[in-house]
């Protein structure tokens, strides 16, 4: 895991502006840190220079120096930098090997450089795992950037006249942008509103766009001209299950550093630690978030299911007072992103980043397998699947009432309304908050009307959209603040292609998951079944009063400033004193409105900055 960056174009940047990049990416890679630098005729050159890649390393696998990167090959004409962890390449590594290629390390970026140097960008199709990879192709002078199938890791880029830029995060892209490029969004900060982070391509700045996941990006660095294509898209393929399961997990356990596991009580990261143990990894160290007091608190399952398996267990308590750390998890999150588990997220890889620097989690189960209580709820309205009132204006208001929200849903088409089920603000009150801009309904991405099974379409809804611009966005920017790598042996691609071949019968089971008895065999018991979904919640209403309360007086005002009046302040002073009045479900739209504020002020200080 890593950070990179890169540029190339006409424009020399100096030094300092490198060193402000660099600076935004040590806390992914705390470990080592390099850049390579080109002339203008893309000749080795010193750093005064407007090509260049960069790179900061959390070394995992092969940590000596000769792994570290930009690496380069042999004939110095093919170069990468690569954030992510990519596994299962031996047979393909032996294959190179015979066709004479040499490796100098244990690492997979450097298999990855040979491959692409053997098979062209195709090498993508081989490549399982996660990953941000740039490649510097000197032969055909491009720029290639790729993106994983999933999303798990990130990319964002800009394109100028004078050349084009990207990076692991929007503040580490900030600095090669001129000053005069670094206007905020109006739509970026709407989308924020509307979904509680910045779906892709966009991102909180005009000038800076995001590469959506299972995507390839080509910069030709002789004309300018920037292409991108869509490589993948999730097909069934009929393998059995479990056994693929069982390598998706085996896999993501080879570290030279030490390994740990997120543990809670759900099914998701049992049947993960079920299937460990039965591998024989007898005491890992499980890690567990724990809300003393509250009735959130899973820890004490969690440590039951540890027990039984033999894993130590370490519960780790989330701070009541959030206060001193907000600034710094704010900054953590790169942009405007309100996931109000993303702060009890952060705590938890802080303190599990000082026993191990691996960790595997169970994300992507919800997505794979119709875990969460909004397909449901959604399903139930399918018979208004043909009655779309668009002529309908969006109820402008506080905290929507049931009708409003009604409106709301029959503005848009079935497909699109399921955006509504996982929002922030709705649109009346974004119409509201910002009176003179009609709110778009939602930002989201949505498929082609292929016909298939209506979970089957909300699930294809969300691995465009929710599972990579918010539940894997959160788990990359809370860990990488760490130096902690998590591995998602849930979204393993040729596993979810075995879950997509099952039957739906199988595949979408009540109680919940019944299809992972198998995986859950070694814990003998049915609770995990028995027991009722929780949500990774924090105490929100007891910050909100307490350690956040201080950053409410004012708030409007800030924020109409920050947006250049896109927010009007009356309106935001009104959205506090409805939270205050005791207005019902406001708690997690205010924190929206606290984080875009702290976001904001950051990055309009950096942005400042020459």
């Amino acid at each position: 895991m890593c950070g990179i960056a890169g540029f190339f174009g006409t424009r020399t940047v100096a030094p300092a502006t490198v060193e402000r990049i660099l600076s935004a990416l040590r806390r992914r890679g705390p470990d080592a840190e390099h850049a390579l630098f080109w002339d203008a005729g893309l000749a080795r050159s010193a750093k005064a220079a407007p090509n260049a890649l960069l790179h900061t390393r959390l070394s995992i696998i092969d940590p000596r120096p000769e792994a570290d990167q930009p690496m380069g090959n042999d004939r110095g004409d093919v170069f990468i930098a690569y954030n992510g962890e990519v596994y299962d390449w031996a047979a393909d590594a032996d294959t190179l090997k015979a066709a004479g290629y040499v490796f100098r390390t244990r690492s997979d970026t450097e298999f990855i450089l040979h491959a692409y140097e053997h098979w062209g960008i195709d090498c993508v199709h081989r490549l399982r795992g996660m990953f941000a990879i740039a490649i510097v192709d000197l032969r055909q002078r491009s720029l290639w950037l790729l993106r994983d199938r999933l999303g798990l890791k990130p990319v964002v880029y800009a394109q100028r006249d004078d050349g084009f830029a990207f990076a692991s995060t929007v503040r580490a892209l900030l600095p090669w942008l001129p000053r005069d490029a670094r206007a905020f969004s109006a739509a970026g900060i709407d989308a924020y509103l509307a979904h509680r982070t910045i779906p892709a391509p966009r991102t909180i700045f005009d000038a800076a766009q995001r590469l959506p996941p299972a995507h390839t990006l080509r910069y030709d660095l002789a004309t300018g001209a920037l292409t991108t294509r869509e490589y993948w898209r999730p097909e069934p393929a009929p393998e059995p299950w479990l056994p693929t399961f069982d390598a998706a997990i085996r896999m993501r356990t080879v570290a030279d550093r030490p390994l740990g596991l997120f543990l809670s009580s759900g099914i998701d990261s049992s049947a993960i630690a079920c299937r460990l143990a039965a591998m024989g990894f007898n005491r890992l160290q499980s890690f567990t978030a724990a809300f003393p007091g509250t009735p959130f608190d899973e820890s004490a399952e969690a440590r039951v299911t540890a027990e039984r398996l033999g894993f130590p267990n370490l519960a780790i308590d989330i701070p009541g007072s959030v206060a001193a750390d907000f600034p710094r998890i704010v900054a953590d999150l790169d942009e405007p992103f309100a996931d109000p588990s993303s702060i009890p997220t952060w705590y938890l890889a802080r303190e599990t980043t000082r026993h191990v620097k691996v960790v595997l989690g169970g994300d992507g189960g919800d997505e794979l397998f119709g875990g969460y209580k909004r397909y449901a709820k959604h399903l139930r309205t399918r018979w208004r699947r043909g009655l779309v009132l668009r002529h309908l204006a969006p109820p402008a208001g506080i905290g929507g009432r049931g009708w409003q929200r009604l409106v709301d849903e029959l503005r848009l088409d079935w497909r699109a309304a399921y955006a509504l089920r996982f929002s922030g603000l709705t649109p009346g009150e974004r119409a509201f908050l910002a009176p003179d801009r009609e709110p778009a309904a939602h930002y989201w991405r949505l498929p082609a009307d292929d016909g298939r099974a209506d979970l089957a379409a909300l699930l294809e809804i969300d691995r465009l959209n929710t599972l990579p611009d918010y539940i894997l966005r959160k788990a990359d920017l809370c860990t990488m603040a760490h130096g902690l790598e998590m591995r998602a042996p849930f979204l393993d691609h040729r596993f979810v292609a075995a879950v997509l071949a099952l039957p739906d019968g199988e595949r979408f089971t009540t109680p919940s998951r019944q299809l992972f008895a198998p995986a859950l065999a070694p814990i003998a018991d049915r609770e995990p079944f028995a027991r009722k979904k929780r949500g990774f919640n924090p105490p929100l209403q007891g910050w909100l009063e307490g350690d956040l309360a201080a950053r409410l007086p004012g708030l409007g005002s800030r924020l109409a400033a920050l947006t250049s009046g896109q927010l009007a302040a009356a309106r935001v002073d009104a959205f506090v004193s409805a939270w205050r009045d005791g207005a019902t479900g406001l708690g997690e739209q205010l924190l929206q409105l606290v984080i875009l504020d702290e976001s904001l002020a950051q990055l309009a200080a950096l942005a400042a900055i020459d």
